[in-house]
């Protein structure tokens, strides 16, 4: 839901860039590269490299302390917090003369986020469970059918995971429309901390799926 919500404010308002669907992003590079309107080459590629940046975190992070996959996840979530609460108090600043710093400084906060979020996923390896793209969600949910000779593995969390970061588009674009861009990372704020409260748990918890690998 968090990637909806932010992938909205980046594209609607911070020039047509995605801070998290990097697929989307090097599209719209090729589109910017074509003189396409309304796509900036600058802002595809600060997304990029600071989505990758995050990445890089999360890799490092999982390296760190993946033998601990309640603790990597607290850690992660606790990062992430950082970095959307930094992006919510840059948005409530005032703006240059072109808007060019406040937009940039939170397509770099942002894409750091959900760099560090897909990577933290990555190293989870929860089966079927992608918080930033869904191709390959959707096509397991068709290509797993019953009507391709599958057994639906997988069938209810990919269509969570579907469901959710759609209602997190679609919210985020209703209050940004309704009530800017400061009241969605607000929303996304509220969502990490309380993932955050149920991580801090976690990160003490001996349960057989916190070890990692």
């Amino acid at each position: 839901m968090v990637t909806g919500l932010v992938d909205a404010v980046s594209y609607l308002n911070l020039g047509h860039v995605f801070v998290a669907n990097m697929t989307g992003n090097v599209v719209f590079l090729g589109f910017a590269v074509a003189d396409a309107r309304d796509f900036s080459i600058p802002a595809s590629l600060t997304a990029t490299g600071a989505f990758l940046a995050g990445a890089l975190g999360g890799g490092r992070l999982g390296s760190s302390a993946g033998h601990h996959r309640g603790r990597l996840l607290a850690i992660a979530t606790y990062l992430k917090i950082a970095l959307v609460g930094a992006a919510l108090i840059a948005s409530m600043l005032p703006l240059d003369s072109n808007g060019d710093l406040v937009r940039y400084a939170l397509i770099v906060l942002l894409a750091l986020a959900m760099g560090l979020q897909n990577a933290t996923a990555r190293r989870l390896g929860v089966p079927d469970l992608t918080t930033t793209v869904l191709t390959l969600t959707l096509t397991g949910i068709a290509a797993d059918s019953t009507l391709a000779g599958g057994k639906n593995h997988g069938l209810a969390r990919r269509l969570l995971a579907t469901f959710t970061m759609f209602l997190g588009a679609a919210v985020g674009a209703f209050v940004i429309f309704r009530f800017g861009v400061t009241a969605v990372l607000a929303i996304a704020l509220a969502l990490l901390v309380t993932n955050g409260i149920a991580a801090r748990h976690y990160s003490f918890s001996s349960d057989a799926w916190t070890v990692g690998s």
